[in-house]
């Protein structure tokens, strides 16, 4: 089943068309995150298509989106909250925020919440440093998030509320932010 409808397979070719010829594969990224905005991961028919549309294999294509934890190859909740556990965010705290986390969720696995909502995932590195421990709302950074500020981020998230970043605007939810980052604007 076709994951891109016609009107989206045309952005896919207008995604292809930003690289020179003979670098196309290099649309792949964005590509990946267009898929990822409609069907909220990334499917073994959303790899085929772009591979179609690269003219590349599935399997290099696969090869690339298993790589990239931003990319979702299994179900997702509706929003992903990524906690940093590196050196950084580890000697500030990161342990006890990805505890309040998985309290907070109701789950100790990596995995979509019952209801949809909520993926948590633990981040080997956010690349923020400076503002540890970081923790992710569908890509928008929260600096220096305790415990508290944790559970405070999640409820809010339970009652249709995306908590403001410390800098930039919230995406509504994980298929916008995938959307943004696939270059095509604010939102969907």
């Amino acid at each position: 089943m076709a994951v891109l409808s016609p009107e989206l397979r045309g952005e896919a070719e207008r995604i292809k068309a930003r690289y020179p010829a003979g670098r196309e594969r290099s649309a792949m990224l964005p590509l990946l995150y267009l898929v990822q905005s409609v069907e909220g991961r990334v499917t073994r028919d959303g790899l085929r298509e772009v591979a179609d549309v690269l003219g590349l294999k599935t399997a290099e294509v696969e090869a690339v989106a298993s790589f990239y934890s931003m990319l979702r190859l299994r179900p997702t909740g509706a929003h992903v909250v990524s906690v940093c556990t590196n050196l950084a965010c580890a000697l500030r705290g990161a342990k006890e925020v990805y505890a309040a986390a998985h309290d907070a969720i109701g789950s100790h696995a990596e995995e979509m919440t019952e209801d949809g909502l909520l993926t948590l995932h633990e981040e080997e590195c956010l690349g923020a440093c400076d503002a540890a421990p970081v923790v992710q709302v569908d890509f928008a950074n929260h600096d220096r998030v305790t415990p508290e500020r944790m559970r405070e981020l999640i409820e809010a998230l339970r009652r249709g509320e995306v908590s403001e970043p410390s800098a930039g605007r919230a995406p509504r939810d994980f298929k916008e932010a995938s959307w943004i980052l696939a270059g095509l604007g604010d939102g969907a």
